[in-house]
């Protein structure tokens, strides 16, 4: 008799346990919300007023890169925890920071809504959460970025520029969204732009030579090159003889990157037209093409004075990523 009560009884619980992994994956998560490139802060008031909270602006709101006026690379909203319930909850991208008897630093996936971001960090103590937000901040960030782009691109679909330029020139694709138009298609340069409230945002691509940045220790200044002379050629300024260059007051930031199963590299910088008081932001992809035999360049700059760019960047950001390439064996 006992030994059926605990088969019984292991047979409930087993059922039980099964049902309850089941409701967790199965269980209804609403969709995220949330403004492009804004943070959730939850910690208490008194800890967002002090030490702490000075730690997180300085590691999620330090400035953009190569932006102006300058921007936080997060706009950020902080919340007390027993606000954070219902709406509030569903953000796309959350940071918790805690003082708790437990350490803890790590980034989760679609806690309350979907797709989502909750970075959490715990600590018992001012060195434990300092050094929680520090050891998780580029994750975090990276993180963060990457389902914001993700949800861009997906937006992207609901009105697609159907233009057949990019596939004519170079037999690549783009998710471009209708609201950009093609202004210029050459034989090795296409310009895609689109009109915004003070200017505009540009997309232009164009192929080097695949031997191109041969020399490592030269490699800033022939981007810099291949730049003004792109500039040069395809994009003059407002007045007779003037075009766009690249600022020549300090050098662009460089990274590694691969994008559309294409190595190369990031280039962020700020461009002007020589000879005319213009400027403002540029994002360059060099991908290294070996099955055309070509360097790829695809490139997003926008033009809008006196205006934060920053999201109007990570636009064409997420748009320069969706680029699709045609192979030989395709």
């Amino acid at each position: 008799m006992n030994g059926r009560r605990i088969l019984w009884a292991s047979a409930l619980l087993l059922l039980a346990f099964s049902c309850k992994q089941s409701s967790t994956k199965g269980r209804f998560l609403p969709p995220s919300t949330g403004s492009v490139n804004s943070l959730m802060v939850v910690m208490d008031n008194e800890l967002w007023r002090g030490a702490i909270g000075d730690k997180v602006r300085e590691l999620f709101a330090s400035p953009s890169l190569s932006l102006m006026p300058q921007q936080p690379i997060l706009s950020l909203t902080q919340i007390p925890p027993q606000v954070f319930r219902g709406a509030t909850a569903h953000s796309r991208s959350v940071l918790l920071v805690e003082q708790d008897s437990i350490t803890v630093a790590h980034v989760k996936s679609n806690v309350y809504a979907q797709p989502q971001k909750v970075a959490v960090v715990k600590g018992t103590n001012y060195d434990e959460l300092v050094g929680g937000l520090e050891k998780i901040a580029n994750k975090a960030i990276s993180s963060f970025k990457h389902v914001e782009l993700t949800e861009a691109q997906k937006r992207f679909t609901r009105s697609l520029n159907k233009e057949t330029a990019l596939q004519e020139t170079f037999g690549i694709t783009m998710t471009i969204p209708s609201a950009y138009r093609v202004g210029k298609q050459e034989e090795n340069f296409v310009w895609l732009d689109r009109q915004i409230p003070k200017g505009n945002m540009n997309i232009i691509v164009y192929s080097m030579p695949n031997n191109s940045f041969s020399n490592d220790s030269t490699f800033v200044r022939d981007i810099i090159a291949m730049r003004d002379s792109i500039g040069k050629k395809y994009i003059p300024g407002p007045d007779d003889g003037t075009f766009m260059i690249t600022e020549n007051a300090f050098a662009p930031y460089l990274f590694p990157a691969e994008i559309g199963g294409l190595k190369g590299a990031e280039a962020r910088g700020i461009w002007e037209i020589k000879g005319y008081p213009m400027a403002g932001p540029f994002l360059t992809y060099i991908l290294n093409d070996e099955a055309h035999d070509r360097k790829l360049v695809i490139e997003g700059f926008t033009f809008a004075p006196n205006t934060q760019k920053r999201d109007y960047m990570f636009e064409l950001e997420a748009i320069l990523k969706t680029i699709g390439i045609k192979r030989e064996d395709g």
